[in-house]
This record gives C-alpha cells, structure tokens and sequence, in this order.
C-alpha cells in the first residue's frame, strides 16, 4: 500500500531530483523509508548537521539550477535548517526544505520536541504549509517544488511523524482535482517591452562614460555582456555573486566592487556619467553613484529589484542575457576612450597584486597564498569561498578563468558556508575539481563535514587560511567603531591532525618561498586534500581605495588600547612603504 511518504518521494522523482542532503531522525522516519526504497533513483548525502545540509542544498541550487533539496527531523534537526535557507532566500536559490513534525494528536501539548516549524519557517519560505493527512501530501508537494523553483526561493513542508506513514488508497480526495503539471514556466524568456527598450537605448547611446554593474542575474549572460561592453565602450564591474559573469582576464572588466573589490572598478564607478546596472541588487550603496548624479539603466528578472540600490530612469524587467540580446541593436557604437582608461587602471592594479602576492615576508602574507593558488585553480574548477578575511583574498587574487563557477554567500555573508557549497559541487559535478577556500573560523564551525568529504572520498581541495583570529571581525571593531579589537582570538587548532583523522591527506605551508611547490605536490592528485597555510594576522583585508574616516577609526582604535597596535602599525606601514618604492 502506498503513504503519503511514498508519494512525497515518487512527487521529487516526477519534478527531476536525484539528491537529497540530511539527516535522518525518529521525526522523519516515515520519510527515509521511502527514500530507503528508491535509493537507486534519489540519492541520499548523508551530513554531519542540518545546517550544513541546508548550505548544500542552496549551493546545489546555485551551482546546477536545478532545485535543491534538504531534509531534517523534527524539532532541532529543523531548527538547524535555518542558517542555510536564509543563505538560499536572500541569494535566490530554489530550495525545498522538508521537516518532521511530532505525531498530529500531540501537537501543542508539550511533548517532547514540540516544535511548530511551519511557524517557524514563516519568515525564509515563500510556500511554507503542514501536511494534514495523506490525500493531502501530492497537491502540497507540487505547489512547493513549483513555487520554490518559479519564485527562486525557500519552500517547506513539515509532515506529522504519523501523517508520513498514512495509507493512501486513491492518492487524493474528490474534493482535490488533479490541476499540476512537473514543470515552471519558461520566466527566462520574458522580455520588457519594445518601449522601454527604446527608452533605455536612447539613454545608454547619450552616455559618453558608461560603467555596467553585473552580479548573479548575469552569470549566464557572458557573452552579451562583453558584446554589451564593446558596443558602449564600457567597463564591466562584478558584483560578488557576478564573479564568474566575465571571466578576469576579459579585457572588459576591471574586477570586483565594494570592501573587498579593485581600484579601477571604483574609479570607472565615480568616473562615469551613465550606470548600467544587470541582475545585481548590490546592497552597499556608499560604493555606487551618488544618486542623480548620473543616468541609470537597471535590468533584472525580479521588478522588486528595480531602483532598489540606485535610482533607475528604465527598468527593464526580464532576463539578462535576452534583455541585452533585445537591446544591442538599438546601440550606437561608442568611443573606447573611458574603457581605455579602465584597462590602464586595471593592467597597474594587477602590478600591485603581484607585488603584494609574492612578497617574501615571514609570516607568510595571505595574499601569497591567493595568488599562488590563482595561477593553479584550472579552467573547469568550480570555487567556493567562505566569508571573512578570506573572502577578499578569493575575491582578488584567485581569478575567474571562462568555464569556470565561483561562488559563496552573497546577502546573508554567513561564515561556515565554505565547506558546504564545496561539498554540493562536488556531488553535482563528480569530474571536476572543487576548491574551497576558508578560514580557521568558518571551518570549525562546521568542523564535522569534513568526515562527509572523506566519507564520499570528494575531489575537493581545501585551502585553510590559518591566522588564528577572526579576522574581518578584528578589523571591523577597529575601522567601523574606532574601537580595539576584542574576544577575536582563536585557539591555534592543528587541521592537518584533524583533517588526517578523519582520514583526509594533508599539508601545512608557512613558508612564502615553498608556497607554490607545496601546492604543486597535492593539488593535482585525485580525492580530497586539506592545506593548512599559516599566515600573518596582522594583515588587514584594506579596501582598495581608503576613505579619510576609515583611517581615522583605524588611529583611534590604536590609541584607545588596540593590544596589538605596534604589530599592526608597523605592518600597514610597512607595506604601505614597499607599495610606495
């Protein structure tokens, strides 16, 4: 006889889902022992903790554009899903989360893990319902894998422990007519209208200065964006989910924005006169124009997005890479003047990269490490960074070659998401190598999973910037407050120890000469392998351009009692000098 867990399972296979990540518990039983029987159809990856299960299952979303799913017990096992759904709706990755409930008779009765998760998940879901009774799981099962895949976000259906092993015996009541179908409307194919195409062309072909913004709604979209930026004379400025969007070394781009991104791209932002913003919400606008200082034309799939960062004369609601497709024939061809420009910036910024990336200085400066790797991830890698410190070195010294997919946790910037993301990829794509690149706070977060990657023998490589500290936290307490850093100091673990325990080859590098050769002995061989690189603390992740009251925070934070002021003073100026000479 088939349950309502049978027909939960057979709904997943129907809508094309071939992986599950999770936990098992006694509030989901019901659940995996359908998955038990269709374990040659739907595969199960079995995590250390539901948040981790939660980041693959965005990460999966992101990487494939498939829909990504997780699963949890009840009460903690839910609660634990939270961190990685966030991640998934603040970056729009089509999830499914599915959760046990207690049996339905003692909901609200202080029973053990008594916990309503569909009250929960209110705020992260977009489709967020409790299953009554088996005549009810197909309709609800449909119209969450629908709406998560159709809204790009969260769903969650929570189903009582004894709901999930009721019998069915005609799949749905009279009452519930058949009225699905496995498949989402084709939204990418949308388009604005002839109009407003005309409008924004007229605006774009007057702009003498033209700089495009481009984040993840463009990652599909190469192509048209640097056929876009030869047409208008215009630089390309990534966004940090648009990493992968133009590969770095495209003559049409000049990196990254914001905290972490370069010279040239803020130049190129402050310089010109017309903004091109698509499939980006960049949400620090102090490093965007100053609003109506300049003409903006935005393009995005969502019409919540429009004029939400910068105000937008034309808003062109579709698809990136067909929206530009409608517009380049309306283009004029533009002077290659303030592109020009932009490459210069760009070619004298990738100089003090390199000076920075091989200064031979002990300890070894994290900026070493990056660009070491950078000239070692090959073309069909996919990358995964964590957040903190370490983002900034991913973001500026391990480029995003064509055919490659980078990524990390945009909006929600959650540490300990590195590991995860790495994980999914290297499920989605078995026969690429995956590189995940973390620091020592984010990874013993999640410290567990690295018995996934030795259990399921993943081929990722992971590349631990060790310096002991919290390092983003440390220079924010200083730079935003002025204050000294405080409770930012981590016990120095040995994750070559730990990473052999648990079965995982590994290396430590401290050593900025042998750096490169290090790297060269394990990250060719196949299976997961760990390297430990060991760097200077004292090191700050600067923005590429330093504004007066950030230096003055700095000051302060170094008079008010900073304990390490005179590591950190003689360090910045220091390599202030060297940049300088």
């Amino acid at each position: 006889m088939t349950n309502a867990s049978d027909i939960l399972v057979e709904r997943l296979l129907a809508w094309g889902v071939d992986t599950i990540f999770g936990l098992p518990g006694d509030g989901i039983n019901g659940v995996f022992e359908s998955l038990r029987k269709q374990k040659d159809r739907l595969r199960f990856i079995h995590v250390r903790h539901e948040e981790s299960a939660a980041f693959m299952a965005c990460a999966y979303a992101k990487f494939t554009g498939k829909l990504g799913v997780c699963i949890s017990t009840s009460g903690p096992g839910g609660i634990h899903l939270l961190n990685g759904l966030y991640d998934a709706k603040m970056d729009h990755a089509p999830v499914l989360a599915i959760t046990g409930l207690q049996h339905s008779d003692l909901i609200g009765t202080f029973t053990q893990q008594d916990v309503a998760l569909d009250k929960l998940f209110m705020d992260v879901a977009v489709y967020n319902e409790r299953i009554m009774s088996g005549a009810h799981m197909e309709s609800v099962a449909d119209l969450a894998i629908r709406t998560a895949l159709a809204s790009r976000g969260v769903a969650h259906i929570t189903i009582p422990v004894d709901v999930q092993v009721q019998e069915i015996k005609k799949g749905r009541s009279e009452r519930n007519p058949i009225h699905h179908s496995s498949s989402v409307p084709a939204y990418f194919d949308q388009l604005p209208a002839r109009i407003e195409l005309e409008h924004a062309a007229d605006i774009l072909n007057r702009g003498k200065k033209i700089a495009i913004l481009a984040g993840q709604g463009a990652l599909h979209a190469t192509e048209e964006l640097e056929e876009l930026a030869e047409t208008l004379g215009a630089p390309i400025i990534k966004a940090l989910l648009g990493k992968a969007a133009v590969p770095d070394d495209s003559p049409y781009t000049t990196g990254g924005i914001g905290l972490l991104g370069t010279e040239p791209s803020q130049d190129a932002i402050e310089g010109c006169d017309t903004f091109l913003m698509v499939g980006t919400s960049f949400p620090y606008i102090e490093f965007l124009p100053e609003p109506g200082s300049v003409k903006c034309v935005q393009i995005d799939i969502d019409p919540q997005r429009i004029s939400l960062r910068h105000p937008a004369d034309v808003g062109l609601v579709g698809d990136a890479k067909n929206t530009i497709r409608a517009l380049l024939p309306l283009l004029e061809k533009h002077d290659k003047g303030f592109l020009e420009k932009a490459q210069k910036a760009k070619a004298e910024w990738q100089k003090l990269m390199e000076e920075r990336g091989t200064r031979p200085d002990k300890p070894m400066k994290p900026q070493v490490v990056g660009w070491e790797l950078g000239k070692r991830v090959p073309a069909n890698a996919i990358v995964t960074s964590d957040s903190g410190t370490i983002t900034t070195w991913w973001a500026r010294y391990v480029p995003a070659l064509r055919g490659q997919k980078h990524s990390c946790s945009g909006n929600l910037a959650t540490m300990a998401c590195g590991l995860p993301y790495a994980i999914a990829a290297a499920v989605a794509y078995p026969d690429r190598p995956v590189y995940c690149i973390i620091g020592d706070g984010g990874l013993s977060m999640l410290l567990g999973e690295l018995i996934t990657v030795a259990a399921y023998k993943l081929n990722i490589r992971i590349i631990v910037i060790k310096n002991n500290t919290l390092g983003q936290i440390k220079w924010e307490q200083m730079v935003f407050l002025g204050n000294p850093e405080y409770a930012c100091d981590l016990f120095p673990a040995d994750f070559v120890m730990i990473a052999r325990g648990a079965g995982i080859e590994a290396i430590q590098i401290e050593d900025p000469a042998t750096c490169g050769a290090q790297l060269d002995s394990v990250i060719g061989r196949p299976g997961p392998v760990l390297i430990e690189a060991v760097v200077d603390e004292f090191t700050p992740p600067m923005p590429a351009k330093i504004k007066a009251s950030q230096a003055v925070k700095l000051a302060e934070a170094l008079v008010r009692g900073e304990p390490n002021r005179m590591k950190i003073a003689l360090t910045n100026a220091h390599d202030k000098i060297r940049e300088l000479v």
